[in-house]
């Protein structure tokens, strides 16, 4: 069962993984480009799904071909993925730079452990987790190298793997937000400004790239909270070995009632990180959102 289960949560997340590189912090992780992709980017979604599926079925595994539907954008996340400020204020009141909120509103934020009760998704997580282990690595593997074939054939891309498309769109983002977004001097200009008011009021701001300054609150509390994970599990035979190069999410097991005093705190570090980038994020997620379209049309993501 224990393989059953990482199989199909793999494929979950990964589907999702991706998110978190283009949210900015106190924004939803999926705060797209309020316009929907072009029909050519539909159709090449549709491409690459229909080629995996082929492949598939020549190597005898059912592979269903799957396009998630483009998620209907609500007034308040267009106005979160433009930096306004009251939309934004609203959010992280409540929310914070949305680290520990996960774990004091669940359902809500769409925790791992809740994503399975979406209403719509990918009916291959289904049909992966119904297979045994054996046929469970039969059909990864099998997958894999249906997502080479079918990378090359719809979409021109050198593939290893499902997880190298995803790392490569997550290295795409990257590139691009350094070229684009830390190059900006309008952005850089009011980045500096941003760091200059945080350490006024007691934080410490170690880079003042745009990138970093998007993302520092976020990141401050993702070590916290690993932290609290590692202290869980990290002793535990099997459980994860750390060293000073290696840097992941570990996810630790908390009540609402524990993580609200964190979110309290991660709460008004959030609101002190707006009032010092109102300006900076008004100019930055605008132009971050749609980059982020930019990349995600190129990979047909």
């Amino acid at each position: 069962m224990l393989k059953r289960s990482r199989l199909a949560l793999a494929m979950s997340v990964a589907a999702t993984a991706l998110c978190a590189c283009g949210g900015a912090a106190g924004s939803p992780a999926a705060a797209p480009d309020t316009a929907a992709p072009s029909t050519a980017v539909q159709d090449k979604k549709r491409q690459f799904e229909a080629a995996k599926a082929d492949c598939m079925k020549q190597k005898g595994f059912t592979y269903v071909p799957y396009v998630k539907p483009e998620k209907q954008e609500s007034d308040q996340e267009r106005k979160l993925a433009s930096g306004d400020y009251e939309a934004m204020r609203t959010y992280r009141e409540k929310y914070g730079f949305g680290v520990f909120a996960l774990h004091v509103y669940p359902k809500e934020l769409n925790a791992p452990e809740h994503m399975g009760g979406e209403p719509v998704q990918d009916p291959n997580i289904k049909i992966a987790g119904a297979l045994s282990p054996s046929q469970g690595e039969a059909y990864q593997e099998a997958r894999d190298a249906c997502v080479a074939v079918a990378g090359k054939q719809a979409l021109g891309l050198t593939l290893k793997s499902g997880m190298d498309y995803y790392g490569q769109i997550a290295q795409a983002h990257k590139r691009a937000k350094a070229a684009e977004l830390d190059g900006d001097q309008e952005l850089v200009s009011l980045a500096g400004s941003m760091a200059t008011c945080l350490k006024g009021k007691g934080y410490a701001v170690s880079d003042t790239k745009p990138t970093a300054m998007d993302r520092r609150g976020e990141l401050t509390f993702l070590d916290q909270q690993s932290k609290l994970g590692r202290e869980q599990q990290g002793d535990q035979p099997g459980g994860p070995k750390m060293t000073k190069d290696t840097k992941q999410i570990q996810m630790p097991t908390l009540t609402p009632e524990q993580a609200r005093p964190y979110l309290t705190k991660e709460i008004k570090a959030a609101l002190d990180d707006l009032e010092c980038g109102k300006d900076f994020y008004a100019a930055y997620l605008p132009k971050e959102t749609v980059l982020q379209r930019q990349v995600n049309d190129r990979f047909a993501f």
